[in-house]
């Protein structure tokens, strides 16, 4: 039997208000156990400031700050250097944000946390909409998407803007640490959060948070739709450090993008035609990140 080596404490109470099979509680509960008790998270407006932080009760057994919605880069900024003077510099500062937290809302305060190159974890959780207040939109949520305020009625069909590439303007911003995470790879997740965990700088965390309701998917689907967004390419798995990319799952050849898009009762409305225009995004994002990583492998250190 494989020795497993995900840590076993958990930091993380059951009975929380997270929606069964939701990909954000499953990021939570894995960040937590590679990261540990010394650490610090703050959330802004999002699912987890209700699956969370109902007053009075709280789900993480580490200190929460609760902050305004587009505040999580600067609110991370302020913590560290809190800790930094009161001799705390083993103390992980994290903002856990979701995307519309992060890519739109809180873009600008992400964008100077990395420029003044805070000592802190930004975490992004991408469950590609608006969930809490509804399935709406975000930057991040996928061309053709259906959702609340992107309906799918008569000439509507889905979200007619592409999603956001929120790894490549962290990228550009040069962090000490960056990577793509996805819980139904835990492996894969736990030695990457450690990883960042003992780097110093900026370090940033895009992780892949499947939503059953926004998403349309049965609950127990959650790790294999997960699986499916990966070995399809929809959300390859990476990191970059030193601005040097390294892919750390590779599948041979891609699955078919419609295994993925079928699962999801949010691309049910898709023809054939919006299938093949995804599948060659996909493909081309594919070779143009594998590419990266050989010209990255090919450079002197």
């Amino acid at each position: 039997m494989a020795k497993l080596t995900i840590p076993s404490q958990e930091l993380m109470y059951s009975g929380h208000a997270a929606c069964p099979g939701c990909g954000g509680a499953l990021a939570m509960r894995l960040l937590l156990k590679g990261l540990g008790p010394r650490t610090i998270v703050s959330l802004p407006a999002c699912c987890w400031t209700v699956i969370g932080t109902p007053y009075p009760t709280t789900a993480l057994r580490v200190g929460i700050l609760d902050n305004p919605f587009e505040a999580t880069g600067a609110s991370i900024s302020g913590l560290r250097a809190a800790a930094d003077v009161l001799g705390m510099k083993d103390v992980n500062i994290v903002g856990f944000a979701g995307d519309g937290g992060t890519a739109d809302i809180g873009l600008q305060a992400l964008s100077g946390m990395l420029e003044r190159r805070t000592n802190a974890i930004y975490v992004m959780y991408d469950n590609e909409a608006y969930m809490n207040t509804g399935i709406q939109r975000s930057g991040e949520t996928p061309w053709g998407a259906w959702t609340t305020t992107t309906p799918v009625s008569g000439d509507l069909h889905g979200k007619p803007e592409p999603k956001k590439d929120m790894m490549g303007i962290v990228l550009a911003h040069r962090p000490a640490y960056a990577a793509t995470l996805n819980p139904a790879y835990p492996e894969d997740f736990d030695r990457k959060v450690e990883r960042a965990r003992d780097i110093v700088g900026p370090r940033f965390l895009h992780i892949f948070a499947p939503c059953p309701p926004g998403w349309k998917f049965d609950s127990s689907e959650t790790i294999a739709l997960g699986r499916l967004a990966t070995d399809t390419g929809v959300f390859p798995l990476y990191e970059v450090v030193d601005g040097r990319l390294a892919i750390t799952r590779k599948t041979g050849a891609l699955k078919p993008v419609e295994e993925y898009l079928h699962a999801q009762g949010r691309f049910h409305h898709f023809t054939p035609e919006d299938v093949a225009k995804i599948q060659a995004q996909v493909r081309e994002s594919w070779d143009r990140l594998v590419q990266r990583e050989r010209e990255d492998l090919s450079r002197p250190h």
